[in-house]
C-alpha cells in the first residue's frame, strides 16, 4: 500500500489552532478525480489541496483544490497555505529562506512569493484574474437577502456599499451588513441560503465597523452547498471583494493595503492581508497575502 505524504496548516494566522486549517496532499500522482473528493470529505476541512508535478517546468506545482463537496478553480487559503509548505520543502533542501514561484491552478498561473520560518512562513500571490461582476440582473434584493441570512432588511448595506457579486475565479455573492452586531448575528442554513442565493451559493457578509487597530473591514463566509457551513478565513472571497471595493469605495489612484479580520465569530481568528494597485480610476493588480503555520506531517495509506 503506498504512502503519500501530508500535512495540515493553519493559514492567515502567525499561532497554531487559528486561522483557516488546510490539508495538503504532496503525492498526488495516481489520483483520480473521485479519490481526491473523497480524501477531500475525509479531511472534512474546508478545502484540501493536491500537489501534482506542473505543466510547465519553470512553475512549483500544479494544484487541484477540493472542498469537501466540489473542486475549485481558486481558493487563496489553499494556495498561501500550500506555497508556505512547498517553501519550507525547499528550505530544508538549502534554498534560499526568501522564494518566489508559480503555481499552476484551474484558474491559471498563480505567482507566489513566500518567506519563511522554522515550520511557519508568510506567502503573497498576485491574482491571475482581476475580480469581474458576473450574473444577469441585480441579483436578490435586501428582503430577500435578510430573510436568507436572518436578519432585518434595514441592516443590509452601510454607507456606499450594497450586495453585489464578483469572481476572481470562484464567484460570491458580497453582502454588506450594517455592523459588527449584524455580522456576528447572521445565520446561514442551506436551506435559507438556496432560497435567497440560489443552489450552491457562496456568500461573503462584511462591515466596515471593526474593534481591533489595523483591521480594515470584518467578515464572515458560508457556503454549506460546497460542504462549508461557514469558513475562517476565504482568500477568493477577499480576491471578489476587491471588485466591490473598486465599486464602492473612493479610492484614488496608488497602492492601497487593506487587512480584512475573519474567523473571529468562530473562535479562529484570521487576518487576510489584501493589496490593490489602482491607476486612472482602475484597478491594475491586487495581491492577496498571510501567515501559515505547518500544524502536523503525515502519511495517508492509500
Amino acid at each position: 500500500m503506498p504512502a503519500r505524504r501530508y500535512a495540515t496548516l493553519d493559514v492567515f494566522t502567525e499561532r497554531p489552532l487559528a486561522g483557516n486549517p488546510l490539508a495538503v496532499v504532496l503525492d498526488a500522482e495516481g489520483l483520480d478525480d473521485a479519490a481526491m473528493q473523497a480524501i477531500a470529505r475525509e479531511f472534512n476541512l474546508s478545502e484540501t489541496v493536491f500537489v501534482l508535478p506542473p505543466a510547465q517546468s519553470r512553475h512549483r506545482a500544479r494544484l487541484r483544490i477540493f472542498t469537501p463537496a466540489q473542486e475549485l478553480a481558486f481558493a487563496g487559503h489553499p494556495t498561501v497555505g500550500t506555497a508556505v509548505l512547498l517553501a519550507l520543502g525547499d528550505r530544508r533542501a538549502e534554498v534560499a529562506d526568501a522564494v518566489a514561484f508559480g503555481l499552476e491552478e484551474q484558474v491559471g498561473v498563480v505567482p507566489c512569493v513566500v518567506e519563511t520560518g522554522e515550520g511557519r512562513g508568510r506567502a503573497r500571490f498576485r491574482l491571475p484574474r482581476l475580480p469581474e461582476s458576473w450574473g444577469e440582473g441585480d441579483g436578490p434584493d435586501a428582503t430577500g437577502i435578510a430573510a436568507g441570512l436572518g436578519l432585518s432588511p434595514s441592516e443590509i448595506g452601510f454607507a456606499r456599499h450594497r450586495p453585489s457579486r464578483y469572481s476572481a475565479g470562484t464567484p460570491f455573492h458580497l453582502v454588506p451588513v450594517q455592523g459588527l452586531d449584524a455580522l456576528g448575528r447572521a445565520r446561514a442554513g442551506a436551506d435559507s441560503l438556496a432560497a435567497a442565493f440560489g443552489p450552491g451559493a457562496k456568500v461573503f457578509l462584511y462591515t466596515g465597523e471593526t474593534d481591533a487597530a489595523g483591521h480594515s473591514f470584518r467578515a464572515r463566509m458560508f457556503a454549506p452547498g460546497a460542504g462549508i457551513a461557514e469558513d475562517p478565513a476565504t482568500g477568493g472571497a477577499v480576491a471578489a471583494f476587491a471588485g466591490a471595493l473598486m465599486q464602492f469605495e473612493p479610492l484614488g489612484s496608488g497602492t492601497h493595503d487593506l487587512v480584512i479580520a475573519q474567523g473571529f465569530e468562530m473562535g479562529r481568528p484570521s487576518e487576510i492581508a489584501l493589496q490593490l494597485v489602482i491607476e486612472d480610476g482602475a484597478l491594475r493588480a491586487a495581491e492577496i497575502g498571510g501567515s501559515a503555520v505547518v500544524v502536523s506531517e503525515g502519511e495517508l495509506r492509500l
